[in-house]
Order: C-alpha cells, then structure tokens, then sequence
C-alpha cells in the first residue's frame, strides 16, 4: 500500500471500525493537515463510546465557537442536537426520554418508524446517554444540505422543480421516493466487495449486493488440449447447473474487487452513503435502494476475456426473472472494428436487450490523441451496439451548477467504425450515432474495495498504485469498510446512467430498453457546443425521464411480449398528459433535447413518440441502416420448482418480417441535420443545441406514413436512405479531423476503462479526471 506512514500505521490497526480510536486519530492527522482547529476538550470523563458519531464527539468536544449548526453554547454549556436510535422494546421511549429530561435535555421528535429520539442535551451528558443499554447510536441532527450527494445533485436525482422531486430527504438516511428499490443491476466488471458500507440497505443491517460470481473461476483449463470446459446445460435445477454455478459463487471471497474498478462503478449506480457517519462528502450514488449483482469478468490487473464476458452476459439473461435483473453495467471496452452485426459482444448484448434488460455501457476513453487532437470514430465495444445505451463523460468543474459543464475530452467520440464485408466482397463501415448521451464522469467519488478483513483491509490495486491522486486528495479517514477513492471516465459515467434507469423502472416496471433509451435522450439536456458526435442527445437529466416514465402504461413491456400492443396504440394512463418538456436542476432551467436517434443514423422527434406506441420500442427489433433483425426470445418449461417462462432457454434471430416501425405523426428530423461537415458543423457533426432548438420552435417534418420496412428495405415518406447522417470519409479526412478506423486495443483483450494506455491516445484524463 502507498499510505502515508501515519496513516498506514493506522490503518493497519485491528479492529478499524467506526467508532475506533484508529479512526479518530486519523481523522485528526488528517484536520491537522488541512489546517482546521482541532483543539477539543473531552464532552464527559472516559474514552470516546463506539456509539457516538465522530463529528458529534469532536463538536462537543471543541473549544471555540460552535462550528455545527447542530451544536450552540448556552450560558457558557455547550449543547448538542442528536438523533438517539434505540433497541428499547417500549415503543414510546419512555425511560430513555426520562433520562435526556433528568440531564437538563429536551426530546424534540420521537421517530417510531426508526425507534429513535431527537433531543437537544448537554455535550458532557453524550457519554453517559451512550452507556445505557437502550441506545444503539448517536448522531448530530445534521444540516439538511449535506443529505445530497454530488452525483444526486448535479443528475437532478435529489431536486425539486416542477415536474417533482425523484427523492426528498429528511435526514440522511431516510427518504421519500425513488431510489431504485426491488430493481437489480448487474455490474459485470472487476468485482464488487460486498462487506462495503455502501451496499448495506436502508437500515444498516444487511447488503444489497445478491451475488457476488467470479466468471474466472470458470476457466478451469488454459491452452490444455483434450479439455471439453463448454458451459453445462442450463436446466433450471440440473445437477450439471447447480455444480457449475458452484464453482463460479465468490460470496465468501475475501478479497472480491482486487482491482477496484467494480466496486467503485457499483457504488456510483447504487450506493449509500455512510449509515450513521457524516461522510466528506456525501457519496451517495444514483439508485440507492436497488440490488446489485456482481459478476466479475476482470482480473486484478483490470483484464479480461471475451469469452468470460460473454459466459457473464448468458448467466445474467438465464437470471434475469428470477432475480428482476432490469438493467446490465458493462464499463469496459474491447476491440471495435468489428461490425455490430458480427461482434461477438454486441450480439450478446442485443440478446441481453431482446430479453429485457436495459444494457448500459461506456463509450470509451478513446477521444484524445497523445498530440492533444480530437479524434473521432473511437467508440469501444460493445458500445457501437445500436440497442445499447451508450454513454459519454461529462466534466462537472467541480461545481453543482450545469452551466460550466462540458464533455470530457477523454470522452470517445462517434461515429461507431465497425466494419463488415458486403455480398460482393467491399468494406462498409457502421457509422452509427454514437455516443447516446453523457453524464458525469469527472472525478467521482465512491467505495473503494479493500480485502475484507477489518485486521488487513489491504487497498485494491487501482488505489495503490494511483494513491496519490486518487485517495489522499479527499482527505477522507480510511477506516474499514468506509474506504473511498476517486475515479474518471466513461466507464464512471455509464453507472451514473444505470442507476437513473433503475429508478425509471422502479416509477414504471412496465417500460422497454430501447423506450428508456429514448425517454433518456428525448429528457436529456444539450450542452452547448458539443455536436451528436461528442453528446448523442445531450446530458442526462434524471427527474425528466421519470416524469416522463411516469405518465405511461406500466404493462407495456408485457404487451408488447404478448403481442397485444397494436402499431399506434395509445400509451399514456387514462387521464395522463405528456410533462412539460423542459426541466430546472439546481437553478437552471432548460428544454429537453426533444432528439432520438434510431436506426443507427436517423433522428425523430416529438410527442408522438410517447403517447403512441411505436414498433421500434420492441426489444426484440434491432434496426441499423437498411438492417432490422428480429429475436425469438423462448423459456424453459415449468416443472417441479420451476417457475414457467422464467429461465431463458435461447434466443435467435432472423431478418425481421414486413413490417411499420415508426408511425404517423412522429417528426423527422434528419433532414434538418444536413450532409455531414466538420467545418460547416452539419450533419452529425451538428451542435445538439442547435438542432435542439429548432425543434422545440417546431420545426422539422412530420412522417405522414410512417417508416415501413417492406421487402428488405426502409422506405418513408421524403427520406431517402443515402440522406441519413452516414459520414463521407473522403470529406472528412479532407477537412484534416483524425478518424480512427475503429479501436484496436493494444492488449487485444477486453478492459478495464480506467486509464489503462493505448498507443497514440491519450489517457491520463479518463483515471484522474480533467481540471
């Protein structure tokens, strides 16, 4: 580990717990080097009780005038406001509200839903309330402002406007509304250490991570010939399942995220902040109520193979019903030139989408040469997979506003450059719109994974080798389970997006992947200055998209598997109405983006899209250029302990029949995009401001017949395919913009997005972030 020596030395110590002498020490080297007063005097005779929050203690404690809004000096006594939470089994308190009385303090709140008091006492009484057996803890009646993390301020997940508030808070570990509860997202990545305080659930007392499995643990034999290691039958309750899932089960792993990417990733999606402490700063992630499943696919060193990863995603499908696995976390990248149509990790993804579940994924970290230039078309894998949500980085500045907000120049940047081979033998490059949309990724704040043993919590690999940049700058104690690090990049930026989708489906279980995709763009605010190439749609705006999810049928996803959801067929709730189409987060108000993008180069727009039921919200349809696939999703039989249609059996595909897939009265906004000029900023090279703009002064054209795929080909009305925003490499190369001619890893293996160098990018940014 690359502590400091007194820090190590701390940290090192057995137990490190909350409430450890350990973890005051520390807590004071750490005030003394930022300069604050850390002069105290004891609140009562007798060591520091477990019970007592550290703030509360060194509050009580401190000479001088009171620093907390929770503590003030009455007659020359320094008094406290606290939260006492009791195991008392008399639900009305009523010797420990004696007791508060007797010591000169007041009960201000009794809080049956939690078994507690809020008191005002003397800060000499704190010691001896912690003695009595009916107290459990103690903690200052914090200020309301340090309830919302950065992540939950800046996403909107936390802030009231117009359109309602996604969560309020009323202390810090008690809310009222979303938080991704009964949701499960799956985190395929480095693994994530369970015994962190971020996963624990609402009251502290259990995790809310529901598995953890190591697909490396499957790789039982290397370049050993003779060796039959195929995955077993899938069987609901085969004997052949039940042994193999064995060996792949790491839930008493000690040392479970080695690397630290996974842990961190997770806790950005769905972690709390810490339960009883006072955490510096709040790190709250996006969906703190909902389940999460670690299925580690990365090794120590951030590497993996496609094979694990594609044995990951198959495991996940077969699961997904049983466990309500909702959305897929991929931050990780492999090779992308390769066609979405043949790459093996975008087929699996599409199947992943095709049974329900919303993928998400990083764009990469891919848009900065190491001479400083911008470079287009280094979108990773599977993130130029059409059906994917495929998300970009944001730079926040450091600030809670979004009106300096930017996209990082680390992010990757579109167009997908997946190549494949036509009938007649000629290259033909994707050139799908990519990325979907971005959200912050710029020096976040999460859990970082230790080995879980509170005697040897030994720091993860991305932590001791980076230590200086990504733990000592946050000056925040290291006390086991509570670590925490910083990290940067799209692959920081995806979860962010994985967690507001479990809140969308926790407003409306009854929502598509490829309709959240869109309520996702559609909601999201454009930044200034960034094209769809740089942005998709524009910023992710947390409390539009679940105002929208909100005002829809929750059984469409079940319709549209029973096929009884007719092209058109309304989709609001009886007596619902399209929510006003801007939003204000923490002061700014702005209009929502009003762009989707579909069919890989294709942009459409209006309320149409929502209060009618459009085919392309199938997410067994995939539709890229002249390309629409179609998947057959089939189940195993119930039987004996089986649950019918459930466990995933197989999915195919084929070439999906005639059919409509956008209807009448959606608006196409394509053609105001024009042909495609860096220079001229047109085509997908267009400020997403801009093209927002004229659409929400109503301009582009509405589709009088709908898209229709007839005999193999896209036909509508005034679009002509060689219209769609399909870049010319011969323009483009002529205005001098560097364009990758997709992404050729230099490991050649599947990895981490952390930072890790590539030859000719640059990549500093996208580990420790960009000023």
């Amino acid at each position: 580990m690359t502590l400091s020596k007194p820090l190590h030395r701390l940290h090192c110590l057995a137990p490190l717990r909350r409430g450890s002498l350990a973890a005051i020490v520390t807590l004071s080297l750490l005030s003394a080097q930022l300069g604050l007063n850390t002069a105290r005097a004891e609140p009562a005779a007798g060591s520091r009780s477990h019970r007592i929050a550290h703030d509360l203690y060194h509050e009580a404690g401190r000479t001088g005038a009171p620093m907390a809004r929770w503590a003030r000096d009455l007659n020359g006594v320094r008094h406290v406001q606290a939260i006492v939470v009791s195991n008392a089994k008399d639900p009305e308190l009523a010797e420990l509200r004696r007791f508060v009385l007797k010591h000169g303090g007041s009960v201000l709140v009794r809080h049956p839903g939690i078994n507690a008091l809020t008191v005002m006492v003397k800060a000499g009484t704190l010691n001896a309330l912690a003695q009595r057996k009916d107290v459990v803890s103690i903690s200052p009646n914090r200020s309301m402002a340090r309830t919302f993390s950065t992540l939950e301020q800046i996403t909107g997940a936390a802030v009231n406007n117009a359109q309602g508030s996604v969560r309020i808070y009323s202390n810090k570990t008690s809310y009222n509304g979303l938080d991704g509860a009964g949701i499960g997202i799956a985190v395929l990545d480095s693994g994530v250490m369970k015994a962190h305080d971020a996963f624990l659930n609402g009251a502290g007392t259990a995790s809310r991570v529901r598995k953890n499995v190591n697909m490396l643990n499957s790789t039982l034999s290397l370049w050993t010939a003779g060796v039959d290691g195929s995955t077993p039958s899938m069987a609901p309750g085969s004997t052949a399942l039940i042994d193999y899932e064995k060996a792949l089960n790491a839930a008493t792993s000690l040392t479970q995220d080695p690397y630290g990417h996974g842990s961190h990733v997770a806790a950005v999606a769905a972690g709390r902040a810490k339960y009883f402490e006072a955490s510096t700063p709040d790190t709250t992630g996006i969906a703190p109520g909902a389940n999460i499943f670690d299925v580690r696919v990365l090794d120590d060193q951030g590497m993996g193979s496609m094979s694990d990863v594609l044995e990951a995603i198959q495991l996940v499908i077969h699961h997904a019903r049983e466990y309500n696995i909702r959305v897929m976390n991929l931050s990780l990248a492999a090779d992308s030139t390769e066609s979405w149509q043949t790459d093996p990790l975008c087929i699996a993804v599409r199947n992943a989408s095709a049974a329900g579940i919303t993928v998400v994924v990083a764009a990469g970290n891919f848009g900065k040469s190491v001479s400083g230039q911008e470079v287009y078309g280094a979108i990773s894998s599977p993130g130029h997979e059409p059906s994917v949500i495929t998300v970009g980085s944001v730079n926040t500045k450091d600030t809670l506003g979004r009106v300096d907000d930017v996209v990082n120049f680390f992010s990757s940047r579109g167009p997908s450059r997946g190549t494949r081979l036509d009938a007649s033998g000629a290259r033909v490059v994707d050139n799908l719109l990519k990325p979907d949309l971005v959200a912050p990724g710029n020096k976040i704040i999460g859990a970082a994974a230790t080995q879980a043993s509170s005697s040897n919590p030994t720091w993860n690999a991305l932590a001791s080798a980076n230590f200086a940049s990504l733990v000592a700058p946050l000056a925040i104690p290291a006390i086991y389970p509570e670590t925490q690090m910083m990290l940067s990049g799209t692959s920081v930026a995806a979860p962010v997006v994985a967690g507001a989708v479990a809140l969308m489906l926790q407003a409306n279980p009854g929502l598509t992947p490829p309709l959240i995709k869109a309520m996702l763009q559609y909601s999201a605010q454009p930044l200034p200055g960034a094209n769809l190439l740089q942005q998709g749609a524009g910023y992710l705006n947390v409390p539009g998209a679940v105002a929208l999810a909100s005002v829809l049928r929750n059984d469409i996803a079940a319709a549209v598997e029973a096929g009884t959801l007719a092209p058109g067929a309304p989709l609001l709730l009886g007596g619902k109405s399209m929510p006003p189409t801007s939003s204000t987060i923490n002061g700014q108000a702005f209009n929502w983006s009003r762009i989707v993008t579909a069919g890989g180069n294709r942009l459409l727009s209006g309320d149409a899209l929502f209060t009618q039921y459009q085919p392309i919200w199938d997410p067994r349809l995939v539709w890229a250029g002249g390309t629409v696939q179609r998947r057959s999703v089939s189940y195993w039989p119930g039987g004996t302990g089986v649950p019918s249609n459930t466990f995933v059996s197989s999915i195919t595909a084929a070439a999906a029949p005639n059919q409509a897939l956008v209807m009448p009265g959606v608006v196409q906004a394509t053609g105001l995009a024009g042909s495609s000029s860096w220079v001229g900023q047109t085509g997908a090279f267009i400020p997403s401001a801009t093209l927002s703009a004229w659409l929400t002064a109503g301009s582009g054209s509405m589709l009088s017949q709908g898209l229709i795929l007839s005999e193999g080909l896209i036909l509508s009305e005034g679009l002509i395919l060689s219209e769609g925003l399909i870049l010319s490499e011969g323009l483009i190369l002529s205005e001098g913009l560097i364009l990758s001619e997709g992404l050729i890893l230099s490991e050649g293996l599947i990895l981490s997005e952390s930072g890790r160098p590539q030859v000719n990018l640059a990549m500093d940014g996208s580990l420790v972030g960009e000023p």
